[in-house]
């Protein structure tokens, strides 16, 4: 068997222990879920797990890295970009896509808040929305022109987060709630 074999074996198994883990952790909760039950999912022994992750946070963690590495990207691009409209709308749009990619991960972060603040992602994610906003805000503008591309960032949450029962297709759902962050936005840059 090649190196490359081996370690997409690996790659896969680590996959797999992400994807089973983070699924049983919004189903019963993170608290409630243990390293038996995610290795009984998986249908293999906690040695195996062991080698791979030591412990749940070691998972969540880890899931939380590969999952929001377009947000860390999409921070530091935007960053470095004019703030303009232009420049908000196209954030929106890829922290939309980021977040529609996550979409588990953000639903677990949003029912396990109480566990998010123990975590150190807690603190990262918290970091990331405050980066948001200023990112997002108004600086000179009237404060309620400021509160509307603070809720725009907000929409795009509550579109993943309280829509989710909605009918229809989760896709839809989070394209309108692109739209309406995005008209938030274009009210707050025209007024301005």
């Amino acid at each position: 068997m090649s190196s490359s074999t081996t370690q997409r074996r690996r790659g896969d198994t680590r996959q797999r222990i992400q994807d089973v883990a983070l699924e049983l952790f919004v189903e019963q909760g993170y608290e409630k879920t243990s390293l038996r039950e995610i290795a009984e999912r998986l249908e293999v022994t906690k040695a195996a797990l062991y080698y791979h992750f030591k412990t749940k946070e070691d998972i969540i963690v880890s899931v939380f890295a590969d999952l929001t590495r377009p947000i860390d990207e999409l921070i530091a691009w935007a960053q470095e970009q004019p703030p303009t409209l232009t420049t908000k709308r196209e954030i929106l749009r890829r922290y939309s896509e980021s977040m529609g990619a996550g979409a588990q991960l953000f639903r677990f972060m949003q029912e396990n808040q109480a566990t998010m603040r123990d975590l150190s992602i807690g603190e990262t994610m918290k970091n990331w929305m405050f980066e948001l906003v200023e990112l997002l805000r108004t600086k000179d503008g009237p404060l309620t022109d400021q509160v509307r591309c603070v809720s725009a960032l907000f929409t795009l949450h509550a579109g993943l987060m309280y829509l989710q029962h909605v009918e229809g297709d989760p896709e839809e759902t989070r394209l309108a709630a692109l739209e309406v962050a995005t008209d938030l936005i274009t009210q707050a840059h025209e007024a301005a």
